[in-house]
């Protein structure tokens, strides 16, 4: 499939103002698109853990969630000079990377739609406050701690974290997936008995104490969901493409 024409329809449906609303760091990360793309690599992060895997599949473009590059090259490769390494190795090998971030957090049936639906949510809304967060129904009522292990199974991690200081029974929930913990409160004044999202420093924890509300938090890599259904996208688009999918990213053991 013709390079240009691919991105243009993701990009379509996954519009850039949207990562510009962020402040976010999108699109080509390095290397240049070739004409016409036949292989993908799909990935949460590119990563030195995976250049080897990277450098024997040899696909037309490496397609990312988390862009390779945050913010302007240069500070980048200041502050972390392997960044810069690893840009220039694939370079050298000739293999493109393309990261879509907060554009396909927000967008209709991008990260927040897709964790929606693996919580088997009805009735799900965008959030008028915050349209990257999504909020729904549950299927049947559950007790908080049920819910939590119920979510924990749905999105594929070993372990989360509850806060769970607000309604005994819950009904509802809302959801951003990745480091939106901070929007806990939009969650709760749109009625949510629950907010699930990821990386809350201990002051936040505190706050949604104080509140008295229910916040589970998840590890990042819930995010892998990105993976299936950009692949499922792709080949609506593509058949052919061949798509190489690699999960590489665990969450850290727990020790108790």
């Amino acid at each position: 499939m013709n390079t240009k024409s691919l991105l243009n329809k993701l990009g379509k449906r996954f519009p850039k103002k949207y990562a510009k609303m962020n402040h976010d760091f999108v699109g080509l990360m390095t290397g240049k698109l070739p004409n016409e793309v036949n292989k993908i690599v799909l990935c949460l992060d590119c990563d030195w853990e995976i250049f080897d895997l990277i450098k024997k599949e040899k696909p037309d473009l490496v397609l990312t969630h988390h862009p390779l590059v945050y913010g302007l090259r240069s500070r980048v490769f200041k502050r972390d000079p392997s960044k810069k390494e690893l840009c220039d190795a694939l370079d050298q090998i000739g293999v493109p990377v393309y990261s879509m971030h907060t554009n396909f957090d927000t967008a209709l049936g991008g990260m927040n739609d897709a964790l929606a639906e693996a919580l088997h949510l009805n009735d799900v809304k965008v959030i008028e406050n915050n349209i990257m967060m999504r909020g729904g129904k549950l299927p049947t009522p559950m007790k908080v701690e049920e819910f939590a292990r119920y979510a924990k199974e749905c999105l594929h991690v070993n372990y989360c974290l509850l806060i769970n200081k607000g309604k005994d029974i819950i009904e509802s929930a809302a959801i951003i997936g990745g480091a939106g913990s901070g929007y806990w409160p939009v969650a709760k004044e749109a009625g949510y008995d629950i907010f699930i999202s990821g990386d809350a420093p201990h002051h936040m924890r505190r706050e949604i104490v104080n509140a008295k509300y229910n916040y589970l938090d998840m590890p990042h890599e819930i995010e892998k969901i990105f993976i299936p259904t950009m692949k499922k996208l792709i080949h609506k688009l593509d058949e052919s493409i061949e798509i190489v999918c690699i999960d590489h990213e665990k969450e850290p053991k727990v020790i108790c």
